[in-house]
């Protein structure tokens, strides 16, 4: 079993930034690939990147590609998304998700076994 809890959202400016946190419980976090997604209000849930379980691999989405980064540290339990040069459509609550079979990267909501509660990220101009 393992417990997510995503913290770091809120308001930004265009062009701003900010770093998303999600710390796990459990002692076989490491063993797990992670995600993080994201949903606008009336709009699908959709994925915006993933790293595989050591960290080695990593696959973003095209609308997000060269602005956010996420990153995995094992020690603390806990993976990042830096979201840099934000824009107003990254309007979004932001999810992360833990998948069992952590050597792949997976893009797929049904593909991950946990889920955060999820943080609000809004940007205006």
């Amino acid at each position: 079993q393992v417990q997510l809890v995503e913290s770091g959202g809120g308001a930004v400016q265009t062009g701003g930034s900010l770093r998303l946190s999600c710390a796990a419980s459990g002692r076989t976090f490491r063993s797990y690939g992670m995600g993080w997604f994201r949903q606008a209000p009336g709009k699908e849930r959709e994925f915006v990147a993933t790293i595989s379980w050591r960290a080695y691999s990593t696959l973003y989405a095209d609308s997000v590609k060269g602005r956010f980064t996420i990153s995995k540290d094992n020690a603390k339990n806990t993976v990042y998304l830096q979201m840099n040069s934000l824009k107003s459509d990254d309007t979004a609550v932001y999810y992360c998700a833990a998948d069992g079979a952590g050597w792949n990267l997976q893009s797929a909501p049904r593909a991950y076994d946990y889920w955060g509660q999820g943080t609000q990220v809004t940007v205006s101009s």
